[in-house]
């Protein structure tokens, strides 16, 4: 089956800033699928957001389960026939520690989901999203994950780079992924970029961010929903390009 209704696929959707770009989404008349681990939190963010009349539906989807993956893509296939917009939103974070502290679990952990995860949901997804006249990919980044700000001591991320060794190597590797996608799949129309949402409250932070939710979401909306001449293999927030 085929539809002509566009059809996005956001995980990590079920709460924070997925979920704030599955309703932004979904308000423009986009069918809006969110993955999520957790089946009831899943269904229930969905139903909330179907309560104003958008299409929103929930797809189980663990992104460190290549079954779970498999699994969800084949339900898209059934379903939509095609998959115009995924936005890789799932990331995890670690206990704050000193590089030279951080054991190599503790790294793996996170890029099981960070990075790994990404590669998984992107492999499975790829050939639904070849099916599109002007697919989108979106991955959720951080300025954390940008090696200039790491490497400037003065940089305002400085105290937290210092002691997030996964998840600020976890977001720089998931850039040169973004870069190393949109290298290939720009001459077949499907645009690649990375975007940092800014430092929102969330859980991932014990919601100690300076900025919200639906703020964040705004910069990976305009992303999925660039025109033809819009970037790929960029890194941006909603004010511009971030150094890498």
């Amino acid at each position: 089956m085929t539809t002509l209704q566009k059809t996005a696929l956001i995980t990590g959707a079920n709460k924070g800033i997925g979920k704030e770009t599955a309703r932004r989404l979904a308000a423009l008349g986009i069918t809006v699928l969110i993955g999520a681990r957790d089946a009831d939190r899943g269904e229930a963010a969905a139903e909330e957001l179907r309560a104003g009349g958008a299409d929103v539906r929930f797809v189980p989807l663990d992104v460190t389960d290549e079954s779970s993956v498999e699994a969800a893509a084949k339900h898209i296939e059934a379903t939509f026939g095609r998959l115009d917009i995924l936005v890789n939103n799932a990331a995890i974070a670690a206990a704050q520690q000193k590089p030279s502290e951080t054991p190599a679990a503790t790294v793996r952990q996170v890029y099981e989901t960070n990075v790994f995860g990404v590669i998984a949901v992107t492999h499975a997804m790829l050939p639904l999203l070849r099916r599109s006249p002007a697919a989108r990919i979106v991955n959720m980044s951080s300025e954390l994950g940008s090696l200039t700000h790491l490497a400037d001591p003065d940089s305002p991320w400085a105290s937290y780079s210092s002691v997030l060794l996964p998840y600020c190597t976890s977001k720089t590797a998931l850039n040169a992924i973004t870069v190393l996608y949109a290298d290939e799949l720009r001459a077949e129309g499907i645009l690649v970029n990375a975007v940092s949402p800014g430092y929102c409250a969330t859980d991932l932070n014990r919601r100690s961010g300076t900025r919200t939710a639906e703020e964040g979401a705004a910069v990976a909306v305009d992303l999925a929903t660039v025109g033809e001449d819009g970037p790929t293999g960029a890194f941006l927030t909603e004010d511009g390009p971030i150094p890498w």
